[in-house]
């Protein structure tokens, strides 16, 4: 038996990278739409109704609308539309039991690429009772600019764009809700995403003060909560600290790496996500919530 599969939107950044993750799988078999009727409401009905699964890489108005044509057909969807809609299942298969809600779903919403980093930092050190949930958090992280879309790739492309750049500097960033929600927060973090003058990859980083913590915790007790949390993660590998962290180094992977920074003696510390932006944080969690949701071995085509 193989899953019938549908990309909408398999023409853009996200789309392209998990349509070429799919091909060649025998346990898969792509259902597609014309490329000139990629945006025809009745070639793409047609679509969802041979598929098994449909895979969203649409923006966020254009995948409600979707949904509303998918019927019966069970979907992950890579935009920002359903994360926290309480009807969906958060598609991050490291959270405790989120794997297998995914596995039996019917409507995933796919985590994003800036909250895949921050929830992987925060959550351990929160179910570790090391973080409550109205601790005042400090994030940051830094993106490769395919993060930002069409528009964004086309300014970089034409020479036109800074080296680096701060964005959602008014604290409103997208994200937000899902690491609030899944991060087991009820105070906003403060976060400061910024963009670099490179295509992708991605750091996030989470600040810390010991004496504000819950236990006090040394940079020791930090690894043993990341150690213990991601255990049985297939895709998750706490590292040695390095010298330098090169945003790029997971590029092409669906992996993230998590690595405590800092000093005992100044009891200031900083834990790191380093991931792929368009991989671990969009169309390698994509895959790998499929390869969940068809009972695939969850690192099949990753």
């Amino acid at each position: 038996m193989t899953a019938k599969v549908f990309i909408d939107g398999e023409a853009g950044t996200t789309g392209l990278q998990i349509l070429e993750r799919l091909q060649g799988r025998a346990d898969i078999t792509l259902v597609q739409v014309e490329h000139e009727r990629r945006k025809d409401a009745d070639a793409r009905a047609e679509a969802f109704a041979k598929a098994d699964v449909a895979i969203l890489c649409l923006p966020d108005a254009a995948a409600i609308e979707a949904v509303s044509l998918a019927g019966d057909c069970r979907i992950i969807d890579a935009s920002t539309a359903h994360r926290v809609a309480d009807d969906w299942v958060y598609g991050m298969p490291e959270l405790p039991g989120q794997a297998e809600a995914i596995a039996g779903a019917a409507r995933v919403a796919n985590v994003g690429c800036y909250a895949t980093g921050s929830i992987a930092l925060i959550r351990p050190l929160r179910d570790a009772g090391f973080l409550s949930e109205e601790d005042a958090l400090v994030l940051t992280g830094t993106s490769g600019y395919t993060g930002g879309g069409k528009a964004l790739i086309a300014e970089y492309d034409a020479g036109t764009a800074p080296a680096y750049f701060l964005y959602a500097t008014g604290q409103s960033h997208k994200h937000v809700p899902e690491i609030m929600r899944y991060g087991r927060l009820t105070r906003q973090p403060a976060f400061q995403p910024a963009v670099g003058n490179y295509a992708q990859g991605m750091i996030v980083q989470l600040h810390l003060h010991r004496d504000a913590m819950t236990g006090a915790p040394g940079m020791a007790k930090l690894e043993e909560a990341f150690r213990a949390f991601y255990a049985s993660a297939r895709f998750v590998d706490l590292v040695p600290a390095p010298a330098r962290l090169d945003a790029r180094a997971m590029n092409g992977t669906n992996r993230m790496e998590i690595s405590v920074h800092g000093s005992d003696e100044t009891g200031i510390m900083t834990v790191t996500a380093t991931l792929d932006n368009l991989g671990k944080g969009a169309s390698g969690t994509a895959v790998q919530n499929l390869n969940l949701m068809i009972g695939a071995p969850e690192d099949a085509g990753l």
